[in-house]
């Protein structure tokens, strides 16, 4: 697989009409293949419209209106997953500048049950979905690195919706986007976060910060270490923290930023987690970086019991736990932190979310995540949706930085820590934990659909003194700083006009 890496990141790009990138920054895509989006509101609704109106021209007897609405609702969902089960699978590509070079399906994997033997014979795609759960099971392998492998997927895997993706929407997700409530939100975080630190470790490292870095030089391969703390020196510039400030972490995870923060700014700083082991672990950090217990403290707790009065914190940080809130609840806890904030305070507020326009690939990944990596997580959206609902919640929007390519990056780091620690997680934590983990982190390096959006807002209040922020206003003053002969001088503009 190496070898082909080597030839598709060169000329054969090229030759296909789309340039491949050579930076040490990032894992370099060598096939940036599109998939399908060839999905129709219109033609979906036809459909629905339709179908009933079809079977009840083609029975014997006469019929009316109301046999017809019986229809729609007996043969509704059975039209929209055959629909969906259509255009998945024979769906056109976006565009075809990237030609699949269309080699057998064991050049890339080996499937070892004698149920999935067949796709080695019939159309040379074995369906993502069907793959990876044999894969968790024992039942497929890679041939060669699992990152480098997962590059060519569109070579070996099909994205269409399979009776066990349709299964698990109708009934796991919607249920749970229904539903969510603060119970279940407790359950499924301490069931993913408790899971154990070294389990943490072995990916994310000493700093253990569960978020997305920031690269800062794209010519070299900086470590792990150096993307989170450029990540951690961004977030305390943009929230211009000072001593005298209360600083609130909401998810605030094993404690590193709130300890970064309390420890080189002298900040009151406050995290919260659900997760007991986080706790733990934020608070001896804390105190092992010289933060005492009446500057910083972590507590294990829901958001909404944070307790404290409106308006206490006047900086307020939220990096990457808003998709946990979940779409049902996201505008009231917007609301929430809305009222927590001083009316002169900042918030910066990171979230991953997707493209609008979204291929069917996107939903097989995304469907992955909520059920094997991040379940309840369904507040995953577009950035144009999260925007909208801060400014609901009377936010108004300072600046926003999208950090897909920074967040590649770091998974990048995370995955070769988690290779190189494999036989630690398999000794502990079993070969299917071990496996999950590397297919979701090579997969998230590569997602294209995925990204993060890093915003930073206050509060929509006429006295809200802006100018004050000109100083941390990181995009203005990047640009600006770059300085560059005007083309005509101030004196030059003014000599052959008459003032009067």
């Amino acid at each position: 697989m190496a070898e082909e890496k080597t030839t598709a990141n060169g000329s054969a790009g090229a030759a296909q009409g789309f340039r491949t990138t050579n930076y040490p920054a990032i894992a370099n895509p060598p096939f940036p293949a599109e998939g399908s989006a060839a999905f129709s509101n219109y033609q979906l609704a036809f459909c629905l419209f339709f179908g009933p109106w079809l079977v009840q021209k083609l029975l014997p007897f006469k019929t009316g209106w109301y046999f017809y609405f019986f229809l729609f609702i007996l043969l509704g969902v059975p039209i929209a997953i055959g629909y969906w089960t259509f255009k998945s699978k024979y769906g056109a590509r976006l565009n075809e500048k990237a030609v699949f070079p269309g080699k057998p399906l064991n050049t890339y994997i080996t499937l070892k049950d004698d149920k999935l033997k067949k796709y080695n014979s019939t159309n040379n795609k074995i369906p993502m979905q069907v793959f990876h759960d044999a894969y968790f099971a024992g039942k497929a392998d890679f041939n060669g690195d699992v990152l480098e492998v997962m590059e060519w997927r569109h070579d070996w895997a099909s994205f269409e919706f399979t009776p066990e993706l349709f299964k698990y929407v109708l009934f796991n997700l919607i249920p749970d986007v229904i539903i969510h409530s603060q119970s279940q939100d407790e359950e499924q975080v301490r069931d993913h976060y408790d899971r154990g630190d070294d389990f943490y470790s072995w990916f994310l490292g000493p700093r253990m910060i569960y978020t997305s870095g920031v690269i800062s030089d794209i010519n070299r391969m900086e470590t792990l270490e150096e993307l989170q703390d450029n990540k951690l020196k961004m977030v305390c510039e943009k929230l211009d923290l000072k001593p005298t400030d209360k600083m609130l972490d909401i998810g605030c995870g094993w404690g590193t930023l709130a300890t970064f923060a309390g420890k080189n700014y002298g900040c009151d700083v406050t995290g919260v987690t659900l997760a007991k082991n986080q706790t733990q672990f934020g608070n001896q950090r804390l105190r092992e970086n010289g933060v005492p217990e009446n500057q910083g403290r972590i507590l294990c707790m829901d958001y909404r019991d944070i307790p404290h009065s409106k308006g206490y914190f006047n900086k307020i940080s939220c990096l990457e736990m808003a998709e946990h809130v979940g779409i049902k609840r996201y505008g009231t806890f917007l609301k929430e932190v809305y009222d927590l904030l001083d009316d002169d305070g900042l918030l910066v507020f990171q979230v991953a979310g997707i493209r609008t326009c979204w291929q069917f690939e996107d939903l097989n990944w995304g469907l992955f995540m909520n059920k094997y990596v991040f379940p309840g997580a369904d507040a995953s959206l577009p950035l144009g949706w999260v925007i909208k609902q801060l400014e609901s919640a009377n936010f108004e929007i300072k600046t926003v930085d999208v950090l897909g390519v920074h967040y590649s990056a770091t998974i990048h780091r995370w995955y070769l820590n988690w290779v190189s620690n494999k036989d630690k997680v398999i000794a502990k934590y079993g070969e299917r934990w071990y496996r999950i983990w590397v297919y979701f982190l090579a997969y998230s390096v590569i997602q294209g659909s995925a990204s993060v959006f890093q915003i930073t807002a206050h509060k929509n209040l006429n006295a809200f003194h802006r100018v004050e922020g000109v100083t941390s206003h990181g995009n203005v003053l990047y640009h600006t700083a770059k300085k560059a002969e005007p083309v005509i001088s101030h004196q030059d503009m003014w000599a052959d006009q008459t003032l009067h």
